[in-house]
C-alpha cells in the first residue's frame, strides 16, 4: 500500500514552526509511516536545520508536488527568493511566506497531489499585513472549501473538545449562541466522531454558556432558550447529546471522561481546560471539511524562536492524527458503500 502524502505548511518562518517540524522528523523515521511534503524552500529549511543541529536529517528539494518522492522528506520549493529571517520578530515577510506556503499546499490538496494537510502556526497580525482576511486557519479552510459550517475540534487521545464559536471576542459570544448554531455544531461533531474517529455511537456533553449553566435562569437564559432546545433537537435526530452542564467543575470532576467529546460555547471555555489536560500534546483538527486538516495546539512561539527549546510533541501528534483520520475516512467509505452496487460492478 502506498503511504499517505502529508502536506506540511511552514507557518511563520520567524517562529518555531520549522523547528518543531524538523525535530519531529529527526526523532524517528517519519518516512516509514507517511511521505512528508513540506511547503517552503530548501534554503529556509536548511537555515532552521542548522540552528537546531539535526545533521542526520536529509530532505529532497522538488519543484512541485508532481515530483514527490516516496521514502524521502520532500520540500516543495514554493519560492526562490533570498528570504530575510528575523527570528522571534513579527514581520511582513513572516506573513508573506506563510501565506505562499498555505496557498500552494491547499491547491495541491484540492488537486489530489497530497492526502492531508498539517499547518504550522502563523501570526495573525503578520498575515493581516499581507491582506489575509481570516482570523485563523479554521476560517480560511471553511471559506476555501465552501462549506457552510466547520468545527474547531481539539484532540488529545480520548479527550475531544469542540467549539461553537471560534476566534470571537468575548463581548460578541452571547449574541452568536443560537439554537441553530449549537444544533449545527452538534451535527458536525456527531458525524466526525463516527466517520473520522470510528466511534459507532458517540456521546457528546454540551457545556452551558453562563456560570452554573445559568442557575435556572438566575444568571442568564441562553441555556433555556438556546442550548437546551438544541440538545433536545439533536436527540430527536439520533445524536446522543446531553446537557447543558456547568462548565466550571466539568473537567475538574472528571465528567469529561464519560463522553466521547465535549462541545464548549467559546474559545477559552474549551481550550483552557483542554490545554491544562493535554500537556502540550494536543492537536487542532478542523471537522466538517471535505479534506483532512490538523495543526499543533500552540502558536508561533516568538519568545523562544531560535533557542532550540520548542517541544515538537504536538506537531508530531498532528501528523499522526492526519494519518489516522485519513485512513478512518477511507475505511468508513468502504464500510458504507452500497453492497448491491458493489456486487453489480463485479458482474459487469
Amino acid at each position: 500500500m502506498e503511504k499517505l502524502k502529508i502536506g506540511i505548511t511552514v507557518g511563520d518562518i520567524n517562529g518555531v514552526g520549522l523547528e518543531v517540524i524538523l525535530k519531529a522528523f529527526a526523532a524517528g523515521d517519519i518516512t516509514e509511516i507517511c511521505t512528508p511534503v513540506i511547503y517552503g524552500s530548501s534554503k529556509v529549511v536548511s537555515y532552521h536545520k542548522n540552528i537546531i543541529g539535526v545533521e542526520h536529517l536529509h530532505f529532497s528539494g522538488i519543484p512541485s508536488a508532481h515530483k514527490i518522492r516516496h521514502g524521502k522528506i520532500n520540500v516543495v520549493n514554493c519560492w526562490q527568493d533570498d528570504v530575510n529571517i528575523t527570528l522571534g520578530k513579527l514581520t511582513e515577510a513572516g506573513g508573506k511566506y506563510a501565506h505562499i506556503s498555505l496557498e500552494q499546499a491547499t491547491n495541491d490538496l484540492e488537486e489530489g497531489l497530497i492526502d492531508a494537510i498539517v499547518t504550522a502556526p502563523f501570526n495573525k497580525k503578520a498575515m493581516q499585513m499581507v491582506n489575509f482576511k481570516f482570523p485563523g486557519h479554521t476560517e480560511f479552510f471553511t471559506d476555501r472549501f465552501k462549506v457552510k459550517e466547520s468545527l474547531m475540534l481539539m484532540v488529545n487521545d480520548d479527550l475531544r473538545v469542540g467549539l461553537v464559536t471560534n476566534h470571537l471576542p468575548i463581548s460578541k459570544v452571547a449574541e452568536a449562541i443560537t439554537k441553530d448554531q449549537v444544533a449545527r455544531k452538534l451535527k458536525i461533531m456527531n458525524k466526525t466522531l463516527k466517520r473520522d474517529f470510528g466511534i459507532e455511537r458517540p456521546t457528546i456533553a454540551v457545556l452551558g454558556l453562563n456560570p452554573h449553566a445559568g442557575d435556572e435562569g438566575m444568571l442568564g437564559d441562553e441555556e433555556d432558550n438556546m442550548i437546551r432546545p438544541a440538545v433536545i433537537e439533536a436527540k430527536k435526530n439520533n445524536v446522543l447529546a446531553m446537557g447543558p452542564y456547568p462548565a466550571d467543575g466539568f473537567f475538574g470532576s472528571g465528567q469529561h471522561t464519560k463522553f466521547d467529546a465535549v462541545l464548549a460555547m467559546y474559545h477559552d471555555q474549551g481550550l483552557v481546560p483542554f490545554k491544562a489536560l493535554s500537556f502540550g500534546s494536543g492537536v487542532n483538527y478542523t471537522a466538517g471539511l471535505p479534506y483532512v486538516r490538523t495543526s499543533p495546539d500552540h502558536g508561533t512561539g516568538y519568545d523562544i524562536a531560535g533557542t532550540n527549546s520548542a517541544n515538537y510533541s504536538s506537531f508530531l501528534q498532528a501528523v499522526f492524527l492526519a494519518i489516522d483520520v485519513s485512513r478512518n475516512r477511507k475505511n468508513h467509505k468502504i464500510a458504507h458503500e452500497n453492497p448491491i452496487k458493489k456486487s453489480e460492478k463485479k458482474t459487469e
